[in-house]
Parts: structure tokens; sequence; C-alpha cells
């Protein structure tokens, strides 16, 4: 089965063909960084103009790459929620458009749902496994038991760990976007530089409220022009990192799962992945997806279309949701 999975949730427009949910033929993305960086995040009525000028571009640009023809497509996908409304919607129009035209039929996905999908492309990964995603908006550890089988088993109460990254390198002044930078500056710090806390919480929990003051608290210890910037990073970066890991390992455990994967652009982080990766000297199997498919993409959400698709009577009926 060939699907062509469309991205608009925040500021990356994607288009994608993947067949059979693994296979990816193409992935075209264009990123709307560059353009968002003057105002230090993302502005979502820009962002969404910027999607209107770019979907029919990108979807041109997959079926060159893919060398495939539109009648060729055996479903249209496109990523229904959660994100920012104006932008979800462009997405959502294209795809249904192109079904309706095509005769082809039309497959919602949940944007979540869609990261932990780009752990089955190019991998012959199955359920049942645990599934940490971390990404701007979101901070979950996930029971995937099934492909369309999903129970969230714990979430943060305040941030999501994207949100203090980019939180903490402002008060750093690093630039947009933040977190990125901070995390290649905690390659030239010490984690042992300072001690931040891990926040008790409930088991169900994450909270990181604290540490983001700690940070603060911290920082304004020094002039700005002496502030040591790459030993908060690595410092900080440790602490999230073993409060992600400890909590996900002890899931696992508790449910005798021997296979752990990170989902989400926060899946990129170098440290996060390292520590997933000792784990397999624990006797876990460990996982995460490729670089260019943790961040926003549409392979994802093909993938997601294929295994994982939105369940309705009529699917032309859904409209996008703006948190979930």
């Amino acid at each position: 089965m060939i699907i062509l999975g469309l991205e608009s949730s925040c500021d990356e427009t994607a288009c994608a063909i993947v067949k059979d949910g693994r296979e990816v033929l193409c992935n075209v993305v264009s990123s709307q960084i560059k353009i968002h960086e003057k105002f230090g995040g993302v502005v979502p009525e820009v962002a969404a103009r910027e999607h209107l000028n770019s979907i029919n571009i990108v979807v041109k640009e997959a079926y060159e790459k893919a060398n495939i023809s539109p009648n060729e497509i055996d479903a249209f996908s496109s990523t229904v929620g959660p994100g920012l409304v104006g932008c979800l919607l462009v997405g959502l129009n294209a795809a249904k458009t192109l079904s309706l035209v095509y005769d082809k039929p039309y497959l919602g996905a949940n944007h979540l749902n869609a990261h932990v999908s780009a752990n089955f492309i190019n991998s012959d990964l199955k359920p049942p496994f645990i599934c940490l995603l971390v990404s701007g908006g979101h901070t979950q550890i996930i029971s995937v038991e099934d492909y369309d089988k999903q129970t969230i088993l714990a979430q943060t109460i305040d941030d999501a760990v994207g949100e203090v990254y980019d939180k903490v390198a402002r008060l750093c002044s690093i630039p947009y976007p933040g977190g990125i930078l901070l995390d290649k500056m905690a390659h030239d710090g010490s984690k042992d530089a300072f001690n931040f806390p891990q926040a008790k919480v409930k088991e169900d929990e994450f909270s990181f409220s604290g540490l983001k003051t700690a940070v603060l608290r911290e920082v304004k210890k020094f002039k700005p022009d002496e502030l040591p910037k790459a030993d908060i990073a690595a410092s900080f970066q440790y602490c999230i990192a073993d409060t992600l890991i400890k909590k996900t390992k002890y899931f696992a455990d508790k449910l005798g799962y021997k296979t752990i994967v990170l989902a989400g652009g926060v899946a990129a982080n170098s440290e996060l992945r390292k520590r997933l990766k000792e784990l397999e000297e624990k006797g876990y199997k460990t996982q995460a997806p490729e670089l260019k498919y943790c961040t926003d993409n549409a392979a994802m959400v093909a993938s997601c279309a294929y295994f994982n698709p939105i369940k309705t009577d009529n699917s032309l009926m859904l409209e996008v949701f703006s948190r979930g």
C-alpha cells in the first residue's frame, strides 16, 4: 500500500510517500526555522501562511523524487492534531482535496502516534514495546501494546522537555532554536559542574518547572559575560536525560518489556540517545528513529496512516484539533 502523507502541524511543511508503512520512497521537508529566528519562536499566523506557500511545491517535489504519479497513490493522509490549528488546516485540506480528486481514501493521523510510528520506518520493529515520547509540546511514556493500541503511562504535569530546553536556552542567551544549540554546547561542558534537582513526583508524572527555576538561580549568580554556558548546558542535559531514562526503565521493568524506543523531536538529543543505548548493556533492546525522522516530517505521518490511522466512520469529516 502506497500512502502520501502531509505534515503541517507547526513550522515544517512536509510531504512523503511511503510503502507499507516502512519503506520511504521520498521525504520532502520545507523548514521555516530561518523565518521564525527573528521572532525567537514560532508565530502561528506566519507559519500558516508559509504552509500555504509551500504545500503545492512539496507535493510536486515528492511525486518527482518518488518517480510516481498521483494515480499510483493508494491513500492520502495528513496530521489532524495536536498542533497549531491554522497550520494543520493547510495539510488537512490539501490531503482531503487530493483524496477527492483521485477518488482514493483519506486517512487522518494523530501527531503523537505518528512520532511513535517513526520507529517503524526502515526497521522491523513490532509491538509490544515501551516508547519515551519527548517533544516541544509533550513528554510521555507510552505502552505500545499493538500498532493501534497505545496507553499513556506517564506524562508531564507542567512543561514538556522541549519547552524546558528552549526556556533554559533563553536564560543563557542562546538564540532560537535554543534546544538544538544547547545540546551542541553541552559537549564542551561538565555534567558535574552543577547539581540540578530531579522532581519528586508520582510515578505517572514528570515535572520540570523546578529544574527550570534551579537553572535560573544559578544563572543569576554570574555576570552575563562570565556565565559558564557549556557547564550549565551539560549539567542540565544530564539531569533531564537521567530523569527520563530512569522512569522509562521503571515502567519497562514493571510491565516486563525488554524493548524501549524513543520518539519525538527531542529524540534527536545526543545525551538522551547515548543514555538509551547504554540500556543495551543491561539486556534491553533499544531503538531511536533516524535523526531526520525525529523532528516533524511526513514519512512518520504516512507510516502512522498505514499502521494506526484515526478510526472514524467518515474520515473526510475529520476536523483538526490543537491539543491531545
